[in-house]
């Protein structure tokens, strides 16, 4: 086992690993589409039967997929089916930046974290799912305990 901070040897996935699209249950589609569209700024691909799929407004690569499950209730501070949260990978800081005010213009709360390798915001979505939006930190700033340097990729 790791300990957190401590550069792990190998088994390292690589820097350009990304994850596809999330599928999420919602209990009222409506409310969801407004609160994706307004807070996070997604715009609708496509809709059909109690479904939609959700992408940034510069691009039409499927990020998002709501599909309604009315009556559904979410599970108090743990979103649906337990989902703790997902996250959603801003470009760089200054767009994270642009978020922070796009928030507080909008009077919206969020709660914030300094991973050290990148930094947070936390919100969540009407049902109760967690959404973290985050951008990372340059990796050749990131330092780790008992290393004199800092990581470098495919050590």
């Amino acid at each position: 086992m790791t300990a957190s901070g401590i550069q792990p040897s190998g088994y390292r996935l690589p820097d350009a690993t990304r994850l596809g699209n999330v599928r999420l249950q919602v209990a009222e589609l409506e409310r969801s589409l407004a609160y994706y569209g307004e807070v996070l700024g997604f715009r609708v691909l496509n809709r059909a039967d109690g479904r939609a799929t959700l992408a940034a407004h510069a691009d039409n690569t499927p990020l998002i997929a709501l599909h309604e499950h009315r009556g559904a209730a979410p599970v108090p501070h743990r979103g649906r089916l337990g989902l703790y949260h997902y996250a959603i990978l801003l470009p760089d800081r200054a767009s994270l930046g642009r978020f922070v005010a796009h928030l507080s213009a909008r009077g919206t709360r969020a709660g914030a974290s300094d991973h050290l390798v990148s930094e947070a915001l936390y919100l969540q979505d009407p049902d109760g799912l967690g959404i973290e939006v985050y951008a990372d930190r340059l990796r050749e700033t990131w330092r780790y305990e008992g290393v004199s340097s800092p990581w470098t990729p495919g050590r």
